[in-house]
């Protein structure tokens, strides 16, 4: 046992290395190949398929499974791929007891639906793992286009746009593409760096160039790329963290959860990450219960999660709290933050328990309670910080149309930092993929090609 595992306050090394690598190797090992098998087996091929409406980006999920039953995942996978160029990590991270495999018959008849990620996964990695890139350029249109932010939505506009002949320049304001890939998923869910391995790979098609470091309003801005490039898409992401609006919450080792998460994702050794005794997470969505979980697995010794609604109407999807229990995470809802104790760093934090008004807002009880805390992680969403002024907004975010144009000409806009999404990766690759389809459209004159 490591001498750090029961130590106070916030330390590193509170588990062996071993220990370590047990508790964040892959949470959903691969499909070998009679595994595959069977599983596709089980698909019904319905003609009027519902898994179908239920993925964002419209996959054949029944042709794409036939010809995984049929011997044939190479084609499973380009299959794949041209409806979602990031099915590979999708097939690992999305809620698919939610989408695909939430709307399969087999769900209703049986309780349990087919594995749809599992079988995408077992495609898409197999055709990756060959050399070369499937998809080829089409012939050059001689138009560029700027790409700001290199997470899902940037990178699914720049394939869509390099595969029909034009030049692409993403500018992605950290050190690394992948966006929430790579700095902002729970490490068990991508591990031995997929969400690089997935980056490499699709910029393997060509005619797209990677500019680290650059920042919108810091860096580069609106004006000038509208002024050098053909067309303009806007996929950064939500920069800015919400605060908690809780007295002392300004006190050490009250940290925001994406922060935590990306330093474990970056981290090359996990013993040297710190990690409190008792975690407290607020929130309720899944940046909450990935941020509790890898605390848990770091070696907290008690982790809490406090939403302020019911259960039902947490963000996460109940697989994912079924997760966070059976890792030993403690779910308390109907609460609040009222105050951060401690002396300098915090102690406890107290709440107060929540009741839903007739109109469905929530006002504080008087029934007040206290955790014990050395480390709390907000995690009650995120903001859109650093908006060009010219770009209107709705909700916070950036207006856009059905085909993520904005109102400004010239720029479209897609992902977590556009109106309308959920916050998805597959919605955010759905998004960037359309606006990608329609800046084509609106630079050559070909007619805009939509999935589904």
């Amino acid at each position: 046992m490591s001498q750090a595992r029961l130590a106070p306050g916030v330390v590193p090394g509170r588990l062996t290395p071993h220990e370590l690598a047990a508790n964040f190797a892959d949470v959903a090992p691969p499909l070998d190949d009679h595994e595959a098998r069977v599983a596709a087996d089980r698909c019904y091929f319905c003609h009027d398929a519902p898994c179908i409406t239920a993925c964002p980006t419209s996959i054949d999920i029944p042709l794409f499974i036939r010809q995984i039953a049929t011997g044939t995942p190479d084609a499973a996978a380009m299959t794949i791929f041209h409806a979602n160029i990031l099915g590979g990590m999708c097939g690992r991270v999305c809620p698919t007891e939610n989408l695909c495999e939430g709307a399969c018959v087999r769900t209703e008849a049986e309780g349990k639906p087919v594995a749809i990620g599992a079988l995408q996964r077992y495609a898409t990695d197999g055709l990756m793992a060959q050399a070369g890139h499937p998809f080829r350029r089409a012939a050059p249109t001689g138009k560029r286009v700027a790409v700001v932010g290199a997470g899902p939505a940037g990178l699914a506009c720049a394939h869509r746009l390099a595969a029909k002949g034009h030049e692409v320049v993403i500018f992605e304001a950290r050190p690394k593409p992948g966006g929430l890939n790579e700095y902002g998923i729970a490490s068990y869910k991508a591990v031995d760096g997929f969400a690089q391995a997935e980056v490499d790979w699709l910029l393997g098609i060509g005619g797209i160039a990677l500019r680290h470091d650059q920042r919108l309003g810091r860096d580069v801005t609106l004006e000038s790329l509208r002024a050098e490039y053909d067309a303009v898409f806007l996929g950064m992401g939500l920069g800015g963290v919400n605060a908690l609006r809780a007295e002392g919450e300004e006190r050490r080792n009250v940290l925001d959860a994406v922060s935590f998460i990306r330093d474990l994702r970056q981290a090359s050794d996990l013993t040297a990450l710190p990690v409190g005794r008792d975690v407290v997470v607020i929130g309720g969505g899944m940046t909450a219960v990935d941020a509790a979980v890898q605390a848990k697995l770091l070696g907290a010794e008690n982790v809490t999660i406090v939403y302020r609604r019911d259960q039902s109407q947490m963000g996460a999807s109940r697989h994912e709290q079924n997760h966070a229990t059976s890792a030993g995470v403690r779910i308390i809802c109907n609460a609040a933050p009222l105050k951060v104790h401690g002396n300098g760093a915090v102690v406890e934090v107290e709440f107060a328990h929540t009741a839903v008004d007739p109109d469905g807002g929530l006002h504080l009880t008087g029934d007040r309670f206290r955790l014990k805390a050395d480390q709390v992680f907000r995690a009650i969403g995120q903001r859109l910080d650093g908006v060009p002024q010219d770009l209107a907004l709705d909700g916070g975010k950036i207006a856009v149309d059905g085909f993520g144009r904005t109102g400004v000409p010239g720029v479209w806009a897609g992902g977590d930092c556009a109106a309308g999404g959920d916050d998805l990766t597959v919605t955010a690759v759905a998004q960037g993929r359309d606006a990608a389809e329609d800046i084509d459209a609106h630079l050559t004159g070909r007619p805009v090609e939509l999935p589904g």
